[in-house]
């Protein structure tokens, strides 16, 4: 099954409440919630006190991207906002095992992303104690940026190891994601997709995310 989680970094953050409630009404499946401190990654966004208003307001799974420096620090904090995935950045830990083991015990999914520079082989020894890989394909920081193709081969590659080890693993791509590229990446094996721009600047945004399933339905991932 296909899952699409919008971006809120790319919602009109004056008007958030009405925003979810697009997304709602557009069947989307997650909110994708960018946290950002400007240290790991060059930008500032949103933390634990906006996420915890929004949860009262919106019924989806809340899908927390920590790009944050150390995140096990903050991991608590975003349990209690309403977090019901979280994921954090490899090249962020430093003891990524210790990371992920924590937030596994408190009972929620956990992920584990990879920036583009960062070489798939970094995450193959973690891929059978997450819930789900996330490969950025864009520089993760700023939204609207242009989709990387040569990270697809990551998902590639990450969906290999999955099937050949029989892990029920998610794969996540995130950055430059719409519905005309959603096939690129389902094909090689993605199965969560994160888009911003391309649903939240839409005036229909449930045409979007149906294209992008149509799309995906269209091309799967096939096991070699």
């Amino acid at each position: 099954m296909i899952y699409v989680s919008p971006s809120l970094l790319a919602a009109d953050f004056g008007d958030l409440r009405t925003e979810l409630r697009r997304m709602i009404d557009a069947d989307a499946n997650y909110i994708h919630l960018d946290v950002m401190d400007g240290t790991f990654v060059p930008n500032i966004s949103f933390g634990a006190t906006v996420i915890s208003c929004l949860r009262k307001r919106c019924g989806l799974i809340f899908d927390v991207h920590l790009m944050v420096k150390e995140p096990l620090r903050f991991v608590d904090d975003y349990l209690r906002a309403g977090a019901d995935i979280i994921t954090v950045h490899l090249e962020a830990c430093k003891d990524v095992k210790k990371t992920i083991r924590y937030i596994r015990s408190k009972e929620v999914r956990v992920g584990l992303a990879i920036s583009p520079e960062t070489p798939v082989e970094k995450i193959i020894p973690y891929l059978p104690e997450i819930d789900m890989a996330l490969v950025m394909t864009v520089h993760p920081g700023f939204g609207g940026q242009k989709f990387m193709p040569e990270c697809v081969e990551k998902v590639r590659t990450i969906r290999r190891y999955a099937v050949s080890h029989d892990l029920d693993l998610d794969i996540e791509v995130d950055g430059g994601i719409n519905e005309e590229n959603t096939s690129i990446v389902t094909e090689a094996g993605a199965n969560v997709i994160v888009a911003g721009s391309a649903i939240f600047k839409s005036k229909h945004p449930g045409h979007v995310i149906a294209k992008m399933r149509v799309n995906a339905d269209l091309h799967p991932y096939k096991p070699e």
